[in-house]
């Protein structure tokens, strides 16, 4: 067993059994996407208006308990929130982390974008949405998914990008939406970026401010090694997606 994969069990054991939770109603449902149909996890919040919607996409792990509890908690904070499994067209998200890792590593951007807009399309026609009111969140591989699709769909009105690498710079000038950076203080790989996706922001003359949070590394919602600094972050998270998709 090599160290790469004693860090990924350590990861992955952070996080305990998934239970779907009693206070949100959450479900599984088929989305069409072209000629195939891609599986997402979708949650509802219990409000009497309709509600934003917030598309979650996954890390390089694929569909985790993990994402389906952050689907459920976005909908305890008032949203509606569906997290489509990007690897559907390769049969699903598979036990094994590092074949999902691998899996992930040969899909095709251009998929990616067609999975993510068939996803916004059908959380658009759900009745609990309201249609002109949608956000994206990503993690990891899934941040710089969410940075990356902000540049292709004008018509979001929020994207958080949680330790997720930016995309190029020309394309920055796409976008439209109002973006949320979460970073990684003992994130080095990833934060080695940020000075190019500060120049694009100002070039382009964008709205995306982001917070490096101390003493934490990669991952750290997920893993939660400082359940403090995990909570704030989430609090930021949460109050920028309701200023931008809320109003």
């Amino acid at each position: 067993m090599n160290l790469k994969t004693v860090a990924t069990i350590m990861l992955l054991s952070a996080v305990p059994p998934f239970r779907p939770s009693s206070d949100v109603h959450a479900e599984y449902v088929k989305v069409p996407s072209g000629r195939d149909t891609i599986t997402a996890y979708l949650a509802y919040p219990e409000r009497q208006e309709r509600a934003p919607a917030v598309v979650v996409i996954h890390e390089i792990f694929g569909m985790s308990d993990f994402i389906r509890q952050t689907t459920e908690q976005l909908a305890k904070d008032g949203f509606v929130a569906i997290a489509p499994d990007l690897l559907s067209r390769r049969g699903g998200t598979p036990p094994s982390p590092d074949s999902a890792r691998k899996l992930i590593a040969g899909l095709d951007p251009d998929t990616v974008t067609r999975d993510l807009d068939a996803t916004v399309a059908y959380v658009r026609g759900v009745k609990a949405v309201r249609p002109d009111r949608i956000g994206v969140i990503g993690f990891c591989w899934g941040g710089g998914q969410s940075f990356r699709y902000a540049t292709n769909n004008p018509s979001l009105r929020g994207f958080v990008v949680c330790y997720g690498p930016g995309p190029e710079a020309l394309a920055v000038a796409r976008i439209r939406a109002r973006g949320l950076g979460v970073y990684a203080e003992n994130d080095a790989r990833i934060d080695a970026g940020l000075p190019g996706v500060d120049a694009a922001i100002r070039t382009y003359r964008k709205s995306y401010r982001y917070t490096v949070y101390p003493g934490v590394g990669h991952g750290f919602l997920r893993t939660r090694e400082r359940p403090e600094v995990a909570d704030s972050a989430w609090r930021d998270v949460v109050r920028f997606l309701g200023e931008s998709l809320e109003h």
